[in-house]
């Protein structure tokens, strides 16, 4: 009888295994939503930020949150959005230009009857003049965590889009930057004060002043 072969022990595949994980592990962290999870299709190039740099965010920000209007760029599963919702923000605008990954993310705010508070744009979080003329007078609160490469490959568009914001916004606002050791943060320039965080492999800079009342 001849010997049998033995098939090898296959793994799933790693994008299938990063969505089964974030089907698992994405959640509202704390706030009116704490618990409830969000969906998140796996794909790598949508990284949402972890959930313990969310957690610590959010709580550096405290109070910040409350009243503002959150401006999710590069927005993805629209955790950080919806997180600010959770904590008391009273509006959020969700930039994200990948269509597959803008219909999860209203899936996301349906699942948190969310859609009387939260505007998904579907577009070029770069081309600003395009949507810039949503987000009115209240406060923001502007999270920028997109892909890292866009550190490298995108540095200067990048720069831009976080000077003219900053100089954009009304009163009291505030901002969080998140990328990875590839990016200098002292590229941000002295006109606002910045305070920066380690959470490797991520870092987090925030900005609580030079912007009137943040």
């Amino acid at each position: 009888m001849a010997a049998r072969k033995r098939e090898p022990c296959r793994k799933p595949p790693r994008d299938a295994m990063g969505a089964s994980e974030a089907a698992l592990g994405l959640r509202i962290i704390g706030g009116t939503f704490r618990g409830r999870k969000l969906r998140y299709s796996g794909d790598r190039r949508v990284r949402p930020m972890k959930d313990r740099v969310r957690e610590a965010v959010f709580n550096l920000l405290g109070k910040t949150v409350e009243g503002k209007h959150a401006v999710d760029l590069f927005a993805g599963t629209g955790a950080l959005g919806l997180e600010a919702l959770s904590r008391g923000a009273v509006r959020a605008t969700f930039i994200e230009q990948h269509y597959p990954t803008a219909r999860v993310l209203r899936e996301n705010i349906t699942a948190l009857e969310a859609g009387d508070r939260a505007e998904v744009i579907v577009g070029n979080a770069f081309l600003r003049q395009r949507w810039q003329s949503h987000l009115g007078t209240i406060p923001w609160l502007v999270f920028c965590s997109p892909p890292y490469a866009f550190y490298v490959d995108r540095q200067e568009p990048m720069l831009d889009l976080i000077a003219s914001l900053l100089a954009a916004a009304p009163a009291a606002s505030a901002m969080v930057v998140e990328s990875d050791e590839r990016f200098d943060f002292k590229l941000l320039g002295d006109s606002q004060e910045w305070d920066i965080r380690t959470y490797a492999p991520a870092s987090v800079a925030i900005c609580r002043t030079g912007i009137a009342g943040a």
